[in-house]
């Protein structure tokens, strides 16, 4: 078989996790390793078998107890495994004592996360921000990953933007990720330029959050249509996958009464979201920092949205954002058969962005929050004061008229800051 088909034969993995029963974890081991099996997939793997190993403690040489890798070895052999991933972060030593004893790579959840975010960056930034996640995981586990390290390029954990760069020379990490961190310095200096030309416009922002593959891409797009400002080239990519999203995309939106909004899609959150990549990715989720309205999007089809939703307010929490006013959209509804089984939250926001329902409550939802002020007003305006009835319109909206003896009955909604101009008119007041 030549070298280039070997390169796209798929990966097949065991996974691999460790219920630490002496360790009071916040996600149950089987959503855990459920997930992991969703993110390798994503990382384009097939994924042949799952072991759990309940155990009080991790072992300091294998993670799991030698028993056990006894048993996944014999395994990874009887199912021609070519991988395998734990669940948790591995020190170096421990990979590399586990691809002595397997005889096949292993990655961790960290690296596989990275590998999946180095196949989705597409701008300069986003590509430098994996690369420099990936340098700093890979410096302390330089001497466990020499297997890897031999096939760069070769297969999940190993690609990436900055691995030719990988030459094991600890000096030579250490310059690479300092030249990057220059270079993000100057993106950062860009993306502050860009913000102020933003905020320039004095039109409020709005930020989509929430858990990787919750729906915001497709939610920006459904807005997007239904707004005056719908453009097909204007969409965002949206794909039903684990971190479909990884760049930020701004869109500006308009509604009828006045209401226009800068919305900002992010990139989801995960579970055991490697520090490196949250760390990296702040500045990216800086955008939320500055929005004025935070709209949570929460799959209210996964059985596991609570946990979803609690990990992204946790995230929200570290980014120093969780007072800020926020939104919270169960997505999605359209696939719940069964409406007892719909979030009972007060206020809940149950939507669909796939199917457009209850877009129209999301966006007065939007409006009560951000939008201008706005004062129904009913006018008689005099016939010699005519042009007032053309400044209305510019002013707000008119919902009705009627010609009577005095002049012109008017009813309207009036922006708070125009309403001087015709409150002498005014029949309520």
């Amino acid at each position: 078989m030549e070298i280039e088909n070997i390169y796209e034969r798929k990966s097949k993995a065991i996974l691999v996790g460790l219920n630490n029963t002496g360790k009071k974890e916040s996600i149950d081991i089987e959503v855990s390793m459920n997930e992991l099996g969703e993110l390798t997939k994503a990382a384009g793997a097939d994924v042949l078998s799952i072991a759990i190993q309940n155990r009080p403690a991790v072992d300091v040489t294998y993670f799991i107890g030698k028993g056990k890798v006894d048993e996944i070895k014999q395994l990874c052999e009887t199912l021609e495994a070519d991988m395998v991933i734990f669940n948790d972060e591995l020190s170096g030593s421990q990979i590399r004592n586990l691809e002595e004893a397997l005889g096949v790579d292993v990655i961790d959840r960290t690296a596989l996360i990275l590998d999946i975010f180095a196949q989705r960056a597409r701008t300069k930034e986003g590509k430098l921000q994996v690369e420099l996640a990936q340098l700093k995981y890979r410096m302390p586990r330089l001497i466990g990953l020499g297997r890897q390290l031999s096939q760069q390029g070769a297969g999940i954990g190993t690609r990436g933007p900055g691995e030719k760069k990988l030459e094991t020379d600890r000096r030579h990490i250490l310059k690479r990720i300092d030249d990057i961190e220059q270079e993000l310095k100057e993106v950062k200096k860009n993306r502050e330029v860009q913000r102020g030309k933003r905020s320039k416009s004095e039109l409020p922002i709005v930020a989509l959050v929430g858990y990787t593959n919750a729906g915001k891409s497709t939610l920006m797009n459904s807005l997007l249509k239904i707004s005056d400002q719908y453009d097909e080239a204007r969409e965002v990519y949206a794909e039903d996958m684990l971190f479909a999203t990884l760049d930020v995309s701004l869109r500006r939106l308009s509604f009828p009464n006045k209401l226009d909004f800068i919305l900002t899609d992010t990139v989801g959150f995960v579970s055991k979201l490697p520090h490196a990549l949250v760390n990296a990715f702040k500045a990216t989720l800086e955008e939320v920092k500055y929005a004025d309205l935070l709209i949570h999007v929460i799959d209210a089809s996964n059985e596991e949205y609570n946990l979803q939703k609690q990990t992204t307010l946790n995230v929200l929490r570290e980014l120093g954002v969780e007072n800020k006013n926020i939104i919270n959209v169960y997505n999605k509804v359209d696939k719940i058969l069964d409406e007892t089984l719909l979030p009972k939250e007060e206020n809940a926001l149950c939507i669909s962005a796939r199917a457009n329902k209850n877009l129209d409550t999301l966006i007065e939802h939007i409006r009560n929050q951000i939008g201008p002020d706005i004062i129904d007003v009913h006018l008689l305006i005099p016939y010699d004061k005519g042009n007032l009835i053309s400044s209305l319109h510019n002013d707000g909206v008119v919902l009705g008229s009627e010609y009577v003896e005095e002049g012109i009955e008017v009813k309207a909604r009036v922006e708070k800051m125009y309403y001087h101009k015709y409150e002498s008119f005014n029949l309520d007041k």
